[in-house]
Protein backbone atom coordinates (compact mmCIF):
# COMPACT_ATOMS: atom_id res chain seq x y z
CA UNK A 1 0.00 0.00 0.00
CA UNK A 2 1.51 3.60 -1.35
CA UNK A 3 0.50 6.71 -2.04
CA UNK A 4 1.74 9.03 -4.80
CA UNK A 5 2.52 12.76 -4.35
CA UNK A 6 3.03 15.59 -7.39
CA UNK A 7 2.41 18.77 -8.02
CA UNK A 8 3.05 21.78 -10.23
CA UNK A 9 2.81 20.05 -13.88
CA UNK A 10 1.62 23.42 -15.45
CA UNK A 11 0.27 21.23 -18.28
CA UNK A 12 0.10 23.78 -21.37
CA UNK A 13 -0.40 23.00 -25.26
CA UNK A 14 3.16 24.64 -25.77
CA UNK A 15 4.90 21.76 -23.89
CA UNK A 16 3.39 17.95 -25.39
CA UNK A 17 6.61 16.51 -24.19
CA UNK A 18 5.24 16.94 -20.38
CA UNK A 19 1.27 16.03 -21.58
CA UNK A 20 2.90 12.87 -22.96
CA UNK A 21 4.95 11.92 -19.76
CA UNK A 22 2.15 13.24 -17.31
CA UNK A 23 -0.23 10.32 -19.73
CA UNK A 24 2.31 7.97 -19.31
CA UNK A 25 2.81 7.96 -15.64
CA UNK A 26 -0.98 7.97 -15.62
CA UNK A 27 -0.98 4.99 -16.95
CA UNK A 28 2.12 3.03 -16.03
CA UNK A 29 3.00 3.86 -12.68
CA UNK A 30 -0.19 5.48 -10.92
CA UNK A 31 -2.22 2.57 -10.72
CA UNK A 32 -0.18 0.88 -8.73
CA UNK A 33 -1.07 3.62 -5.52
CA UNK A 34 -3.85 3.56 -3.39
CA UNK A 35 -4.31 7.18 -3.76
CA UNK A 36 -2.91 10.18 -6.24
CA UNK A 37 -3.19 13.58 -4.57
CA UNK A 38 -2.01 16.64 -7.09
CA UNK A 39 -0.83 19.25 -4.93
CA UNK A 40 -1.56 22.63 -6.94
CA UNK A 41 -0.89 23.59 -10.37
CA UNK A 42 -1.92 20.59 -12.49
CA UNK A 43 -2.35 23.45 -15.73
CA UNK A 44 -0.38 26.62 -16.43
CA UNK A 45 -3.81 28.26 -15.91
CA UNK A 46 -7.09 27.28 -15.75
CA UNK A 47 -9.85 30.03 -16.67
CA UNK A 48 -12.61 28.26 -15.19
CA UNK A 49 -14.21 25.11 -15.11
CA UNK A 50 -16.19 25.89 -18.76
CA UNK A 51 -13.01 25.87 -20.09
CA UNK A 52 -13.14 22.95 -23.31
CA UNK A 53 -9.76 23.13 -24.01
CA UNK A 54 -9.00 20.19 -25.33
CA UNK A 55 -5.65 19.74 -23.13
CA UNK A 56 -7.98 20.31 -20.02
CA UNK A 57 -10.02 17.48 -21.12
CA UNK A 58 -7.72 15.45 -22.05
CA UNK A 59 -5.87 15.50 -18.52
CA UNK A 60 -9.21 15.30 -16.79
CA UNK A 61 -10.18 12.24 -18.83
CA UNK A 62 -7.03 10.54 -17.58
CA UNK A 63 -7.67 11.07 -13.90
CA UNK A 64 -11.41 10.05 -14.04
CA UNK A 65 -10.02 6.59 -15.58
CA UNK A 66 -7.43 6.37 -13.11
CA UNK A 67 -10.15 6.95 -10.71
CA UNK A 68 -12.35 4.05 -12.19
CA UNK A 69 -9.59 1.53 -12.01
CA UNK A 70 -9.83 2.17 -7.95
CA UNK A 71 -6.84 5.09 -7.17
CA UNK A 72 -8.00 7.72 -5.56
CA UNK A 73 -7.55 10.73 -6.96
CA UNK A 74 -7.42 14.29 -5.06
CA UNK A 75 -6.83 17.51 -5.85
CA UNK A 76 -5.81 21.03 -4.54
CA UNK A 77 -5.75 24.43 -5.90
CA UNK A 78 -2.40 25.98 -6.70
CA UNK A 79 -1.31 29.72 -7.83
CA UNK A 80 -2.32 29.03 -11.59
CA UNK A 81 -5.20 26.80 -10.95
CA UNK A 82 -7.17 28.77 -8.39
CA UNK A 83 -10.27 29.10 -10.41
CA UNK A 84 -10.54 24.66 -10.45
CA UNK A 85 -14.22 23.86 -8.99
CA UNK A 86 -16.39 21.36 -8.33
CA UNK A 87 -17.39 20.42 -12.08
CA UNK A 88 -13.60 19.76 -12.93
CA UNK A 89 -13.29 17.92 -10.18
CA UNK A 90 -16.17 15.48 -10.98
CA UNK A 91 -14.76 15.61 -14.42
CA UNK A 92 -11.43 14.20 -13.26
CA UNK A 93 -12.68 11.58 -10.68
CA UNK A 94 -11.30 13.49 -8.11
CA UNK A 95 -11.96 15.25 -4.58
CA UNK A 96 -10.91 18.95 -3.85
CA UNK A 97 -9.03 19.39 -0.71
CA UNK A 98 -8.66 22.45 1.14
CA UNK A 99 -4.82 24.16 1.53
CA UNK A 100 -3.77 23.05 4.04
CA UNK A 101 -5.00 20.00 5.33
CA UNK A 102 -3.76 17.35 7.71
CA UNK A 103 -4.40 13.82 6.64
CA UNK A 104 -3.22 10.67 8.50
CA UNK A 105 -0.80 9.35 5.82
CA UNK A 106 -0.23 5.71 6.18
CA UNK A 107 0.25 6.16 10.38
CA UNK A 108 1.57 9.75 10.01
CA UNK A 109 0.48 12.30 10.77
CA UNK A 110 1.27 14.54 7.35
CA UNK A 111 0.26 18.36 6.90
CA UNK A 112 -0.45 19.12 2.51
CA UNK A 113 -0.31 22.13 0.98
CA UNK A 114 0.95 23.77 -2.26
CA UNK A 115 2.99 26.06 -0.70
CA UNK A 116 2.80 29.35 -1.83
CA UNK A 117 1.10 30.87 1.41
CA UNK A 118 4.76 30.14 3.37
CA UNK A 119 6.41 32.40 0.93
CA UNK A 120 5.47 35.04 3.23
CA UNK A 121 8.74 37.37 1.72
CA UNK A 122 7.44 37.91 -0.84
CA UNK A 123 4.44 41.09 -0.12
CA UNK A 124 3.80 41.70 -4.01
CA UNK A 125 2.88 37.87 -4.37
CA UNK A 126 0.86 37.89 -1.32
CA UNK A 127 -1.20 40.53 -1.82
CA UNK A 128 -1.71 39.34 -5.43
CA UNK A 129 -2.88 35.49 -4.07
CA UNK A 130 -5.87 37.12 -1.34
CA UNK A 131 -7.05 39.00 -4.38
CA UNK A 132 -7.04 35.67 -6.81
CA UNK A 133 -8.26 33.24 -4.04
CA UNK A 134 -11.35 36.09 -2.82
CA UNK A 135 -14.40 34.56 -3.67
CA UNK A 136 -16.10 38.07 -4.44
CA UNK A 137 -13.43 38.61 -7.35
CA UNK A 138 -13.40 35.14 -8.37
CA UNK A 139 -17.08 35.42 -9.25
CA UNK A 140 -16.73 39.04 -11.49
CA UNK A 141 -13.82 37.05 -13.08
CA UNK A 142 -15.79 34.06 -14.26
CA UNK A 143 -18.81 36.40 -15.03
CA UNK A 144 -16.77 37.32 -18.47
CA UNK A 145 -16.90 35.16 -21.39
CA UNK A 146 -14.47 32.24 -22.00
CA UNK A 147 -12.07 33.79 -24.63
CA UNK A 148 -11.81 37.13 -22.58
CA UNK A 149 -10.63 34.81 -19.51
CA UNK A 150 -8.28 33.22 -21.67
CA UNK A 151 -6.45 36.19 -23.12
CA UNK A 152 -6.39 37.76 -19.19
CA UNK A 153 -4.60 34.57 -17.96
CA UNK A 154 -2.38 34.93 -20.61
CA UNK A 155 -1.14 38.44 -19.95
CA UNK A 156 -1.14 37.57 -15.74
CA UNK A 157 1.17 34.53 -16.78
CA UNK A 158 3.45 37.00 -18.47
CA UNK A 159 3.22 39.39 -16.05
CA UNK A 160 4.46 36.79 -13.43
CA UNK A 161 7.23 35.54 -15.03
CA UNK A 162 8.41 39.08 -16.13
CA UNK A 163 8.22 40.02 -11.98
CA UNK A 164 10.18 36.33 -11.12
CA UNK A 165 13.20 38.05 -13.14
CA UNK A 166 13.39 41.41 -10.53
CA UNK A 167 13.22 38.71 -7.41
CA UNK A 168 15.46 37.17 -5.50
CA UNK A 169 15.56 33.30 -4.98
CA UNK A 170 15.29 33.90 -1.41
CA UNK A 171 12.29 36.19 -1.25
CA UNK A 172 10.97 33.68 -4.09
CA UNK A 173 11.66 30.40 -1.69
CA UNK A 174 9.57 29.45 1.73
CA UNK A 175 10.09 31.69 4.76
CA UNK A 176 11.46 29.68 7.88
CA UNK A 177 9.40 31.43 10.30
CA UNK A 178 5.90 30.60 8.66
CA UNK A 179 7.07 26.45 8.30
CA UNK A 180 7.40 26.55 11.42
CA UNK A 181 4.75 28.32 12.86
CA UNK A 182 2.46 26.29 10.39
CA UNK A 183 3.89 23.04 11.82
CA UNK A 184 3.21 24.27 15.08
CA UNK A 185 -0.04 25.09 14.86
CA UNK A 186 -0.99 21.54 13.30
CA UNK A 187 1.12 19.48 16.25
CA UNK A 188 4.42 19.02 14.59
CA UNK A 189 3.29 16.99 11.48
CA UNK A 190 5.39 15.45 8.55
CA UNK A 191 4.87 18.42 5.68
CA UNK A 192 4.34 18.12 1.89
CA UNK A 193 4.38 20.95 -0.74
CA UNK A 194 5.03 21.83 -4.25
CA UNK A 195 5.34 25.72 -5.63
CA UNK A 196 8.85 26.34 -5.16
CA UNK A 197 10.19 24.28 -7.78
CA UNK A 198 13.24 23.08 -5.57
CA UNK A 199 12.78 19.00 -4.77
CA UNK A 200 14.28 18.33 -1.30
CA UNK A 201 14.19 16.65 2.03
CA UNK A 202 14.17 19.29 4.82
CA UNK A 203 14.10 18.57 8.67
CA UNK A 204 12.95 21.59 11.03
CA UNK A 205 13.87 21.17 14.44
CA UNK A 206 10.26 23.34 15.97
CA UNK A 207 9.99 23.31 19.67
CA UNK A 208 12.23 20.85 20.04
CA UNK A 209 10.50 18.17 18.01
CA UNK A 210 11.54 17.46 14.22
CA UNK A 211 9.58 17.88 11.59
CA UNK A 212 10.11 16.32 7.59
CA UNK A 213 9.42 18.66 5.18
CA UNK A 214 9.15 17.21 1.47
CA UNK A 215 9.18 19.85 -1.54
CA UNK A 216 8.08 18.19 -4.91
CA UNK A 217 9.42 18.92 -8.31
CA UNK A 218 8.03 20.88 -10.98
CA UNK A 219 7.35 19.46 -14.55
CA UNK A 220 8.64 21.96 -16.86
CA UNK A 221 11.42 19.71 -17.70
CA UNK A 222 10.79 16.52 -16.63
CA UNK A 223 8.65 14.90 -14.07
CA UNK A 224 8.70 13.12 -10.97
CA UNK A 225 7.05 12.39 -7.69
CA UNK A 226 6.86 11.26 -4.13
CA UNK A 227 6.03 8.19 -2.95
CA UNK A 228 5.28 7.32 0.55
CA UNK A 229 4.32 4.10 2.58
CA UNK A 230 4.06 3.09 6.76
CA UNK A 231 8.18 2.88 5.71
CA UNK A 232 8.11 7.20 4.82
CA UNK A 233 8.98 8.35 1.50
CA UNK A 234 11.11 8.68 -1.56
CA UNK A 235 11.89 10.89 -4.23
CA UNK A 236 11.25 9.72 -7.73
CA UNK A 237 12.25 11.21 -11.37
CA UNK A 238 11.13 10.26 -14.15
Amino acid sequence: MHTLLISDLHLAPERPQITSQFLEFIRGIAPQAQALYVLGDLFEYWAGDDDDDALGLQAAAALAGLAANGTRVFLMHGNRDVLMGGLLAQRCGATLLDDPLLINLHGAPTLLSHGDALCTGDADYQRFRAYARDPGNQTKFLAQPLAARREQMLGMRAQSEASKQQKSETIMDVTPAAVEDLLRRHGYPRLIHGHTHRPARHLHVVDGRSCERWVLNDWYERGGYLRCDAAGCTMHRL
